[in-house]
């Protein structure tokens, strides 16, 4: 079944790694065959993966994206991943099913689930009166 986005005038998404601009008026894009895709809300700069949380999705993104860095990528996510929940015991669960889907080659799923982590970090720093290091808010991960 192909995949239909709506691409807005000037609006970007990256397909596969390449960053396409929609340069002219509103359109529709569709691919008919299988794509990694992200949406501009749900990219991550590297600059805005300030924090652990959001170390593991920058990571993710970047295996993701980037299919020949992709084992190299994941495994990093992976260490990230077992650093915060070694410093928060507390999002066992939440790092447990992200890395499930890292081991399936779930990426886009493992991707959208590490929201849960980075609000999870929000509360722990919100908890303790700490400010999350960046203001940006995360990914919604919202439509694949």
């Amino acid at each position: 079944m192909p995949l239909r986005i709506k691409l807005p005038a000037n609006e970007r998404i990256i397909v596969n790694g390449a960053v396409i601009e929609n340069a002219g008026d509103a359109t529709t894009i569709v691919l008919h065959n299988r794509a990694d895709v992200l949406r501009r809300k749900e990219v991550m700069s590297e600059a805005d993966a300030s924090t652990p949380a959001r170390r593991v999705y920058y990571a993710l993104q970047c295996a993701y994206m980037f299919d020949d860095e992709r084992p190299r990528y994941a495994e990093h996510a992976r260490q990230f991943l077992h650093q915060y929940r070694d410093a928060a015991p507390s999002a066992a669960e939440i790092a447990g099913k992200i890395e499930a889907m890292i081991d399936q080659d779930k990426l886009y799923n493992a991707l959208r689930a590490t929201q849960e982590l980075i609000d999870h970090e929000a509360e722990r720093l919100g908890s303790i009166g700490a400010a999350p290091a960046s203001s940006a808010a995360a990914p919604e991960g919202s439509g694949q």
